[in-house]
């Protein structure tokens, strides 16, 4: 029981390192915004629903819902924190009316989270209720978040280029989602073990067609920027 108990802790702790830079992948991203002071046609979408994303799990691994799951709100935590600077920055250097859309979509997360607290608390009246609840929950945001890759594959495929799938990104989806998936093994929480196992098939996916279609991809065709390849975020989950 200890060295599973002491196996799990250490893979959380990979998790959280997998994750943490996950969580920083976007940063060229701002820095450009930054510089440009304008957002021009990146969107704020996957930040602010990654933030949501962030507050679910954070709320999933407190010993309210769960127990054993400390890393699980470690990285969630970090990731809440970095996700409120992207948003941050990103409506500072908004227009007015994506400001105006960007304060309706976090007054409307957090009517969502506090309606979620108390159903949770008031509603159900034991840790396996509570975590069966909220569980479905955070799966049903795990497994929209982790579909979001799938527009790019379809492009891959379309186009038979690689060439706005960044490889490393792509790599480091599927080791998130399955260093993730080994996480909820250990003690078998299927409410990380399901989304974390789509997860690291959606990567597996991204890296089988990198492997199909990289030999095929032109790398000096097309020198226009097609949006930002670094808003596929990822749920980091857990």
């Amino acid at each position: 029981m200890t060295d599973t108990a002491t196996t799990r802790t250490i893979i959380g702790l990979i998790g959280n390192v997998i994750s943490f830079l996950l969580f920083l992948s976007p940063v060229p991203t701002f820095v450009k915004i930054i510089k440009e002071k304008a957002v021009k046609d990146f969107k704020s979408d996957p930040y602010v629903a990654t933030l949501l994303n962030c507050a679910m799990w954070i709320f999933y691994g407190l010993p309210l819902i769960t127990h054993n799951n400390t890393l699980v709100v470690t990285i969630n935590g970090i990731g809440f924190v970095i996700e409120c600077i992207y948003v941050a920055i990103f409506f500072v250097f908004s227009p007015g009316k994506k400001k105006t859309r960007i304060i309706v979509e976090l007054v409307i997360e957090v009517i969502f989270m506090a309606i979620v607290i108390l159903i949770t608390v008031f509603a159900f009246h034991t840790s396996k209720t509570r975590a069966m609840f909220v569980g479905i929950l955070c799966i049903i945001f795990n497994i929209c978040m982790y579909s979001s890759p799938l527009t790019v594959m379809r492009m891959v495929i379309k186009t038979k280029s690689v060439k706005y799938m960044p490889f490393y990104l792509s790599l480091a989806n599927f080791t998130n989602g399955l260093v993730w998936l080994i996480y909820g093994l250990l003690d078998f929480d299927i409410n990380l073990v399901l989304p974390n196992g789509l997860g690291a098939l959606s990567g597996l996916i991204q890296l089988i067609l990198y492997g199909i279609y990289y030999r095929s991809t032109k790398w000096d065709d097309d020198n226009d920027v097609r949006g930002d390849r670094s808003e596929v975020e990822l749920p980091s989950s857990a």
